[in-house]
Order: C-alpha cells, then sequence, then structure tokens
C-alpha cells in the first residue's frame, strides 16, 4: 500500500484547515468545509515515434466553502498558509452575507458520520512522476515503431496522460481526511493514407487507476495489441461501406462504456433529473416521478453506481463533502431504482443520506454532484465473447469509442466506433465502416437480449467527463460487460452527411 508523499504532509494541513473553520465559525458561518488540494498532471505526446509535446504542470490551493443563514459563500487561493485560509474563511462568509439577498431556497445539507484523521491511497504500483522522461519516450517510441514497420501504416499518434491529485479535506462537524489517487491515460493510433483516403485505428486500452504500470504488460497487453494493429486497420481500408438498416449488434465494453455514461450515468444524476443542473448538455428524461417505475431497459439490466470500484477514476475513500464512498443499485431487474446524491442534494429531495458524489476538479472550484463509477453487472452465468460471437446470425461486433451524440434530455443518441465486424451465421466474415447505432435510451437498452459473463467484463472510462459552469472535469470508469442487443438502427456515417 502506497503512502501520501511526504512533501504533501509536510505541509500544515490541520493547522490550515482549523484556522480557517474556526475564522468563518466565528464570522457568522453554520457550516465549513475545507479543501487543501494539489493536483499534479503530465503529458507527452509522440508523432511518429518522435516527440511532439511535453507538459509537467501542478495546480494547487486552499478552497473555502461555507453556509450563513442558509446562502453559499465560497472563497480559494493558490497560497497555502495558515494566513491565506484566514483570510478566504472572512471572504467566504461575506460572499454568502452578499449572496443571501438572491438566495431564492435555504441551503442545507444531509447529515454524515464523523471521519477524524482519515488517510486513502488509491490502489497503484508506480508513480509515473518517478518514472524518467526518457524512459516514458521510450516506452511510447517503441510501440509506436512497431506499429510503423507495417506498410499500411503512415503516420502514428501516441498520447499519454498521468495524473496525481491529493486533497486534505476537513469540516466543521470534526471530519478529516487526506487522500491521494494516481491515475494514467494511453492512446496509440495508426493512421493510414493513400488513394483510399484516410483510415485510422486506435488502441482499445481503458484509462484506469493505474500508475505507470499500466505500461507494461500485465494489465494491458500493449504489445500484443501493437502487433495486431496494422492487420486491423488494413482490414478497415479494404472494408466495405455499411449497407443501413437493423442489426444485431454485439457491444464490447470498450465501446459500450461511453453508452452507459451518456445514457445511463448523465441520466441519473439527480441535480439534471429534478432540472437543478442544466447549463452543460441539459438535464434528463429520468425524472424523478419515475424511480421504481420507468422501465429503463430488459431485466437482463443491472447497474450500479459506486466509488470503491478497485482502479475507477472515480474512485476514493471519502467526497468532496467527506461523505464515505459506497456502492448502491441505479437500474435493477431493468427497472430505474437509484440516483447520483451530493448532500446539498440528497437533502433536497428528503434523502437520508448522500451517496457521496461530490467532487471539485481544483481549489478554486465548489463542489458539486458528479458522477461516480456508473458499472453494468455482468450475467453471473453468462456466456464468453466466443459463444457470444458464436450465436449471431445477422450482426456486426463494435469495439472501441469515437463520435458519439446525445440530445438534452439524454434520451435520443447516435455512436460511433473504432472497429466494426460483421458476422454471419456465428462466424466473422469481415469488417464494415462508416457505421453508426442510433435509437432512444429505452429503446437500445430494452433491446438488450444477453449479457456477458464475468470473462466479458471490462473497466472503460474518461478523464474528460465535464459538467457545469464554470465548467468543470472529473474522471470516471464504467465497467460492464460484452452485450448483444436485438435489431438496432444502424446508419451508414457518410451517407447521413451527405444528406
Amino acid at each position: 500500500m502506497k503512502n501520501v508523499d511526504a512533501d504533501f504532509l509536510a505541509l500544515p494541513l490541520s493547522a490550515i484547515t482549523q484556522a480557517a473553520i474556526n475564522s468563518a465559525k466565528d464570522a457568522g458561518a453554520s457550516h465549513v468545509d475545507v479543501r487543501i488540494e494539489r493536483t499534479r498532471t503530465g503529458l507527452l505526446s509522440l508523432r511518429d515515434a518522435k516527440p511532439e509535446t511535453q507538459s509537467d504542470e501542478t495546480n494547487a490551493g486552499i478552497g473555502v466553502r461555507v453556509i450563513v443563514d442558509g446562502a453559499w459563500g465560497f472563497a480559494s487561493t493558490p497560497e497555502i498558509t495558515v494566513d491565506a485560509a484566514i483570510r478566504m474563511a472572512h471572504t467566504a462568509v461575506a460572499m454568502a452575507k452578499t449572496s443571501k439577498p438572491l438566495s431564492t431556497e435555504l441551503v442545507s445539507l444531509v447529515s454524515e458520520p464523523v471521519y477524524a484523521n482519515q488517510v486513502w491511497v488509491s490502489d497503484y504500483e508506480v508513480d509515473p512522476f518517478s518514472v524518467s522522461d526518457s524512459d516514458k519516450k521510450d516506452r511510447l517510441a517503441y510501440l509506436s515503431n512497431e506499429l510503423l514497420k507495417s506498410t499500411i501504416v503512415n503516420h502514428t499518434s501516441a498520447h499519454a496522460m498521468y495524473v496525481k491529485e491529493q486533497k486534505h479535506y476537513a469540516d466543521s462537524y470534526g471530519t478529516s481526511t487526506t487522500q491521494q489517487r494516481v491515475r494514467m491515460q494511453t492512446q496509440i493510433e495508426a493512421i493510414s493514407t493513400g488513394d483510399h483516403g484516410f483510415e485510422s485505428m486506435r488502441t482499445l486500452a481503458q484509462p484506469a487507476g493505474f500508475g505507470w504500470e499500466w505500461m507494461g504488460n500485465t494489465h494491458w497487453n500493449w504489445d500484443d495489441e501493437i502487433a495486431e494493429l496494422p492487420t486491423l486497420l488494413a482490414e478497415k481500408v479494404a472494408a466495405p461501406s455499411v449497407i443501413p438498416g437493423r442489426y444485431d449488434l454485439l457491444v464490447h465494453p470498450s465501446n459500450l462504456w461511453l453508452t452507459i455514461h451518456e445514457s445511463i450515468g448523465h441520466a441519473t444524476e439527480l441535480d439534471r433529473a429534478i432540472g437543478y443542473e442544466a447549463n452543460y448538455a441539459g438535464t434528463s428524461f429520468a425524472t424523478p416521478e419515475k424511480l421504481n417505475t420507468l422501465k429503463y431497459g430488459s431485466q437482463l439490466m443491472n447497474v450500479t453506481g459506486d466509488r470503491n470500484t478497485a482502479h475507477g477514476l472515480s474512485t476514493v475513500g471519502f467526497d468532496d463533502e467527506g461523505v464515505a464512498a459506497q456502492q448502491w443499485e441505479i437500474v435493477k431487474d431493468g427497472v430505474l431504482v437509484g440516483y447520483q446524491l451530493d448532500r446539498r442534494i440528497a437533502a433536497r429531495v428528503n434523502r437520508d443520506r448522500s451517496n457521496g458524489c461530490a467532487f471539485a476538479d481544483s481549489p478554486a472550484h465548489v463542489p458539486i454532484q458528479r458522477m461516480p463509477n456508473v458499472s453494468l453487472a455482468a450475467n453471473p452465468s453468462g456466456p464468453t465473447y466466443e459463444e457470444m460471437v458464436a450465436s449471431i446470425e445477422d450482426g456486426i461486433i463494435i469495439k472501441g469509442d469515437k463520435s458519439w451524440s446525445i440530445d438534452m434530455q439524454r434520451y435520443n443518441f447516435q455512436f460511433t466506433g473504432q472497429q466494426f465486424h460483421r458476422v454471419k451465421n456465428g462466424k466473422v466474415i469481415g469488417q464494415l465502416k462508416d457505421v453508426a447505432y442510433q435509437a432512444t435510451t429505452t429503446d437500445f437498452w430494452g433491446s438488450m437480449k444477453v449479457v456477458g459473463g464475468p470473462s466479458t467484463y471490462v473497466l472503460g472510462g474518461a478523464f474528460n467527463c465535464g459538467k457545469a459552469q464554470p465548467g468543470q472535469v472529473a474522471a470516471v470508469s464504467h465497467g460492464c460487460p460484452s452485450a448483444i442487443f436485438e435489431k438496432v438502427n444502424i446508419l451508414n456515417t457518410v451517407a447521413e452527411a451527405g444528406k
């Protein structure tokens, strides 16, 4: 088990937070929470195996949030000192008093047990910032050069992003937590140009809560995938364009995670569902009166939210309101049964407790309700991937994510992908291109007729989920098995673009 970095622990964390809490309470605050944060983000990009861009940035500071007479106040500073914390406490209280006349409702938070002096570190082995720049470049260059050995590959791009996030949280009830988590994302793309135009094929490896060990072959077999990529790209270059129509779809987790994210993850954020959040990407069709009645999908559909999945991008010990990590049901046997909550939204809808979904992406931003890991459960006795392929008479396999579109209610959507394999009578007979699948959320999940077994389950996700105004970005994972959907509408993207 890793420890929180000594230089972060060497900061006067308790002295700073306690000074802010005492000052804000003395000035009239009924609630105070303080975050001291430091997030380091590294980025490395190669073009044709040669370095293109590299950056290493650290964002640090203090954020103080208060409630005064039922109104929010917030202030932040990049200066991590006791004096700065006291100033921010007074500023936050002044902001609350200023905003009080404009408030349309009293802010209240549901209660949470007190967790004193808690320390949590994510499950990783090698701090990516402990690996030399040359070793990082060498690994990405090696994989890129392996692709460039193929005549079908004219260019490559390789991108790696690695993040170490550290937070100390304390509030006026006595909770204090110190956390550190690390995450990695790498994508390598092979590009083919020529008389056929432009085609590309990208690795299917997903971002996850790993350190640099992710770039070995233990958790993801990079070398094998890179070896296969030129053949897949050559097949795609020569592939026919899809004939629009209705097909059975076998959707691989490397694609299905994004459909979960857009049509379930965002749709079951309760602040969206009650209309409280609408500035970024709209509200939701899954409104509260439909709880326990809305048929979200087939009876095979079981979806959970959690903040404690191993290596999940949204996995923490405690959220940014001091709420302990939990797991809960969102869809059970195809029916909507739960939402994502923070302490404010939970109080607003008369719930007893938050399920720990508060997050702020920097000390300069206020914590808001953000998506946990939202995952589709595998069928414990479900088929293997090979058995699923063999069961398809006339269909398409979709792997990898690419572009997507969904409406402001999270209801009508279309998605594309990286790989499209034609299946006839249980056999893969070649690739297609220009494929997109289109449906409404409930029709799509209602058409799910086979859910794969545990051997087909993969944890997918993204670093860049956006929400709120001013905008915030969060990393989130979505685990799922492969699944078969019956008679889904397939569009030809080239034909659609030409209309």
